[in-house]
C-alpha cells in the first residue's frame, strides 16, 4: 500500500484530522466475554446488518475522503463468511497505509497465512489471562490453548507486529500483569492493558469496584521490569512503553484515568451501518439508509461522511460508578 494520495477532508469542530476508521463486520462473536457482553445475547438479523459489498464501498468513500488506517473488528471479525474475501479488497485499495485487525484469536490458527497474504499487516489479539480455567470464565466459552496455538500461528505468518490487549479487573487478573508482560517478551509481541470501558449494562461485576488503574498496573510492573517511555504511536488510543533490553512495547489504553479524546483520530462504523463519531457518545449517522437509498451515489456517501465531523463530541462521558449512559455493548460497537 502506497502513502496516501487523497488529502485529508475529514476534520471536526476541534480542528482533529479523522484519518482512523475501525469498522465492526459482524456483531457476533464465539465468545461471552464478561466485560464486552451479556451471556444471553440477542444478535442482529441478517437483514440489518451491512453486507460485505456494501462494506467495500464504505471503504473506499473513507479512503478517498483521506482516511489511511482501516481496522476490522466484530464482534469476533473472523466469524463472518466472506471476511477474508473482504479483507482481501480493502487490501487493494492503494491509498491505505494499514489494513490492520483485531481478533480474539480463536479463528488465527486456520486463517493466519491468509490474512497476511490479503495485506493485514498488524494483528491486535485479545488475551485477559494466561490461567486455563480464568480463561473459561472470562470469556464463558473460549479455550486458551485455541488462542495460544493462533498467536503461533500468526508469529509463524510474520506480521510487521502482533499486540495482546488485556482488560484488566480488579480482583480478577490484576495480579497478572507481569506475567502478561513476560508471555508478550518471550514472544517478541506488543501488549496493551486496557482499563474497562463502560459500554451496556453487564450483571457480572460491579465496573466501579473491578476498575483498575493504568497507573496501578504500571506500579506492578515496575517491581520486575524496567519500562522506558516512548514516543512510538500506532495512530491509536495506547501510550507505550518500551521493555529493557527487548523488542517489546506495553501500552496504556486508559479512558479514565488518563483522557485521550483531545487526540482522537477515529470514528467507528457499526455492523448494522451506524458512524458512531465517538465510542462513549451516540452521535452517529445511519450510512446504511444513505449507501441503500442512494445506490451507488457516492457523492452524496461521501458528504453525509463529511458532514459527520461537524457533530464528533470533543470527549466522552464514561461514568465508572454510575449506570451507563451507552447501552450498545462493545460487540455492537466494534471492538
Amino acid at each position: 500500500m502506497s502513502q496516501s494520495f487523497y488529502p485529508s477532508q475529514l476534520i471536526d469542530r476541534f480542528g482533529r484530522k479523522v484519518d482512523y476508521l475501525r469498522i465492526s463486520i459482524t456483531d457476533r462473536c464465539d465468545f461471552r466475554c464478561v466485560y464486552c457482553m451479556a451471556e444471553d445475547m440477542t444478535f442482529l438479523p441478517r437483514a440489518q446488518i451491512l453486507s460485505l459489498e456494501e462494506i467495500h464501498q464504505l471503504a473506499i468513500a473513507f479512503a478517498e475522503l483521506g482516511v489511511t488506517k482501516i481496522r476490522i473488528t466484530g464482534g469476533e471479525p473472523l466469524v463472518r463468511k466472506g471476511a477474508l474475501e473482504l479483507l482481501e479488497k480493502l487490501g487493494q485499495i492503494e491509498s491505505l497505509n494499514e489494513l490492520v485487525l483485531t481478533t480474539n484469536g480463536s479463528q488465527l490458527a486456520s486463517t493466519a497465512q491468509a490474512l497476511k497474504k490479503a495485506g493485514v499487516k498488524r494483528i491486535n489479539i485479545s488475551l485477559d489471562t494466561l490461567d486455563a480455567d480464568k480463561f473459561k470464565a472470562i470469556t464463558r466459552t473460549g479455550d486458551l490453548q485455541q488462542v495460544l496455538s493462533g498467536i503461533a500461528a500468526a508469529k509463524s505468518a510474520k506480521f510487521e507486529r502482533l499486540k495482546i490487549n488485556s482488560v484488566i479487573l480488579k480482583n480478577r487478573n490484576h495480579h497478572e500483569v507481569c506475567g502478561l508482560v513476560q508471555f508478550a517478551v518471550d514472544n517478541e509481541i506488543d501488549i496493551s492493558f486496557i482499563e474497562e470501558m463502560p459500554l451496556g449494562i453487564i450483571n457480572e461485576h460491579n465496573r466501579g469496584a473491578a476498575y483498575y488503574s493504568s497507573n496501578e498496573i504500571r506500579s506492578d510492573l515496575a517491581k520486575r521490569f524496567q519500562l522506558i517511555a516512548s514516543i512510538e504511536k500506532t495512530g491509536g488510543p495506547s501510550n507505550y512503553f518500551k521493555v529493557a533490553d527487548s523488542s517489546t512495547r506495553v501500552g496504556f489504553i486508559s479512558p479514565h484515568s488518563e483522557n485521550f479524546c483531545h487526540t482522537c483520530n477515529r470514528v467507528r462504523l457499526t455492523a448494522e451501518g451506524r458512524l458512531l463519531l465517538c465510542l462513549g457518545n451516540e452521535h452517529s449517522v445511519d450510512l446504511k439508509h444513505i449507501i441503500r437509498s442512494h445506490p451507488g451515489n457516492s457523492a452524496i456517501l461521501k458528504k453525509s461522511i463529511i458532514d459527520s465531523m461537524q457533530i464528533k463530541p470533543e470527549k466522552h462521558e464514561f461514568k465508572l460508578h454510575e449506570q451507563p449512559v451507552i447501552l450498545r455493548h462493545m460487540n455492537m460497537t466494534g471492538g
